[in-house]
């Protein structure tokens, strides 16, 4: 039996060690010392020990670590978390910031000049935690943006993570989703790998990559013996609050008690974005955290939903990546790789160096007319960077230290792989195999076809994949799901029961989603999230082979180079053919994508409810979306009021617009308000 005695010491000790946790961790202002805190935090654990019921989810005992997983659950972000385009000088910035104007035309010259901020790029790992009625009930990773493993109990365990939200003088939201980057320290970093090292573990090769790893552990308690640290920046959905601008949102997240970067420069122009990525590249040193660049946001939020999205990254916001680090090396040997879409691709075999704390031993080198511009030669000595630190490339080479060893390369007229002729695509650079059963491409094009974004067959990976291309047994999707377990078993390393489980694995991906199905067909320029916004659009697959490159082009989000790859795949007859007989193999496409719709009309989230619309749409006209609205028993009005639930803001939205914002209203771009509606 819990006394009430007991109950009131368990909370008081809650309570007093969340406020002393956030005036050490985020404030730097303690009030008591380290072994007064151990002890208060030592009794309630023997509280909670003894009576369970008493550890709520933001107890400060939940920092500890919680028994081990079996495995990492995944949960679906309720707004995708984008990526970034990326710029490199000021023009590139200033460029982005003359697309903003032009875009927002009218509704920028009734309020003046764009605002922006600019924030650290943290070389971090992109974490969203979730709260509801102010306690933190999921944290994810990521993931691919729309998908992210769920990591509850690893993030419980970093000490600047409010388990529970501080407010005072702010409405405590029913629901915030915060986003921020997960860090480890420089000199924790340091000391980390030293300890790794001791033991006789490998350390580890950088501070992101460590990060990673932590918040990767089943066993949470491994977790909180790393020295992880979070920044938060933005939102993603929210209920209960509404924010007018990004510096709002992060003024209103550091009364939450979030961590925010204290080098964020807030409501600034374009002449001031600039000099501040100037003031933080010499600032870079100094940071006892990595940074690779600057990321810049326009501030206003209303301005940030009229310039929307693009598929995978916003239109409103760009990092301004820092000049990479480079290191010279040596260049002993280019050859050339053949990949799924037959291009050929020159890559220089380095002699290996460590860039940014990692070992880079091949660079790319793009294309013969890369190599014949900057003049690479086999045994050059050259300047080797990591792209946007991440891809090894060759900045230049230093003709005055050649030796006369030095070997001028020419791109091969035959494949090495195949060894058929090879040609230059019509204004482009690229040179392709124009075989279509050459081995390299198949083998890349199989392995695409069966990933894990694919059609998702367990146990068909590149040790297998390339056998069974070898072995004749594969030469086309289609013989994938007319292999046989005998044929199977016959292989090295392969087995009857590696054979029959990989026969069950085929099978079971023989029923594949429309996006699944259409991303692993490996269609130029047609990726993840290109697929589903194609079959957001078609009920099935013939729609899609039949439309023609207008019609896809005209799809919001639709770029013209994956409209005009689409088209000119499904044109070609054995493309067709090769679905044909994949379906006959017992290929069966679904798509729930596009039939995704409410059971009842009082399932829908616009039934009952208030919209207004104002601007002009693109993509429909007003009566159109009336029309849809009225039909899934929402109300439509002509003014906006306390009443509103929603305003959908198209182009040149004016008076309304303003309205909504004053009263806290949710306003929809085109693209929400299509997604909502579930088309």
């Amino acid at each position: 039996m819990i006394t009430d005695a007991i109950r009131k010491e368990a909370r008081d000790l809650q309570e007093k060690l969340t406020d002393h946790s956030y005036r050490y961790h985020v404030l730097d202002d303690p009030v008591i010392d380290d072994e007064t805190y151990d002890l208060m935090l030592k009794r309630l654990v023997e509280i909670e020990d003894l009576h369970p019921e008493l550890s709520t989810p933001d107890s400060p005992t939940r920092r500890i670590g919680a028994p081990p997983l079996s495995d990492f659950k995944s949960a679906a972000h309720s707004i995708p978390m984008l990526s970034l385009d990326n710029g490199f000088n000021d023009e590139d910035i200033t460029a982005f910031h003359d697309r903003n104007v032009k875009t927002l035309g009218d509704q920028l010259r009734e309020v003046g000049k764009l605002l922006y901020t600019a924030e650290p790029k943290l070389d971090g790992v992109a974490v969203e935690l979730t709260y509801e009625n102010g306690v933190l009930v999921m944290a994810t990773t990521r993931g691919d943006g729309r998908t992210g493993e769920v990591i509850t109990d690893n993030i419980r365990t970093i000490d600047r993570v409010p388990l529970r939200l501080r407010t005072s003088d702010l409405p405590m939201p029913e629901l915030l989703e915060v986003r921020g980057e997960v860090i480890i320290n420089s000199d924790d970093f340091i000391r980390l790998n030293q300890t790794r090292i001791n033991r006789g573990e490998p350390p580890f090769a950088n501070p992101r990559n460590a990060a990673a790893g932590s918040l990767r552990q089943l066993d949470s308690k491994i977790t909180a013996k790393r020295p992880l640290d979070i920044f938060v920046y933005g939102t993603g959905l929210c209920r209960g609050i509404e924010f007018t601008s990004q510096s709002h949102m992060l003024e209103c997240l550091e009364r939450f008690g979030f961590p925010v970067n204290l080098h964020i420069q807030r409501t600034i122009g374009l002449k001031e974005v600039l000099e501040a990525y100037k003031d933080l590249q010499t600032l870079r040193p100094d940071l006892d955290y990595e940074i690779d660049g600057m990321v810049i946001k326009v501030d206003d939020l209303a301005f940030q939903q009229a310039l929307g999205e693009k598929i995978k990254s916003p239109r409103w916001a760009i990092a301004y990546k820092f000049p990479a680090t480079t290191k010279t090396t040596r260049i002993n040997e280019i050859i050339i790789q053949v990949g799924r879409t037959g291009t050929l691709t020159p890559v220089a075999l380095l002699e290996p160096v460590s860039i940014g704390g990692v070992t880079v031993s091949r660079a790319t080198l793009h294309n013969a007319d890369e190599i014949e511009r900057k003049d690479i030669r086999v045994h050059d000595k050259a300047l080797v960077t990591r792209a946007g630190d991440v891809i090894p490339k060759v900045v230049k080479v230093f003709p005055s230290e050649r030796k006369g060893d030095e070997i001028v390369f020419r791109m091969p007229e035959t494949c090495p792989v195949c060894d058929s002729h090879v040609r230059k695509l019509e204004d482009e650079a690229a040179v392709k195999c124009i075989n279509a059963a050459c081995q390299a491409q198949l083998k890349e094009r199989i392995r695409h076809f069966v990933s894990k974004k694919g059609l998702d067959v367990d146990g068909l990976g590149k040790k297998i994949v390339v056998q069974l291309v070898e072995e004749g047994m594969l030469k086309s999707f289609a013989d994938i799901f007319t292999l046989d377990e005998t044929a199977l078993a016959s292989l090295d390393r392969m087995g009857e029961k590696s054979a029959a489980n990989l026969v069950k694995a085929i099978d079971a991906a023989k029923n594949v989603s429309l996006p699944r199905f259409i991303f692993a067909l490996g269609i130029d320029h047609t990726g993840e999230n290109a697929a589903r916004l194609l079959a957001k659009t078609f009920p099935g697959l013939p729609g899609l082979m039949d439309a023609d490159s207008l019609t896809l082009s005209s799809i919001h989000g639709m770029g013209e180079k994956t409209a005009s790859a689409v088209t000119r795949f499904f044109a070609v007859k054995e493309n067709i053919s090769l679905i044909h007989d994949m379906e006959k193999a017992g290929l069966k496409i679904t798509n729930d994508l596009y039939n995704e719709k409410p059971k009842t009309l009082s399932d829908h989230v616009f039934f009952n409810k208030t919209l207004v619309l104002t601007g002009t749409l693109e993509q429909f006209k007003r009566a159109e979306a009336k029309e849809r609205l009225l039909a899934v028993g929402a109300k439509v009005t002509g003014s906006v009021s306390k009443k509103t639930d929603y305003l959908l803001a198209g182009r040149d939205a004016g008076s309304k617009l303003k309205k909504a914002q004053a009263l806290g209203i949710v306003i929809l771009d085109e693209t929400r308000f299509l997604e909502m509606m579930g088309e």
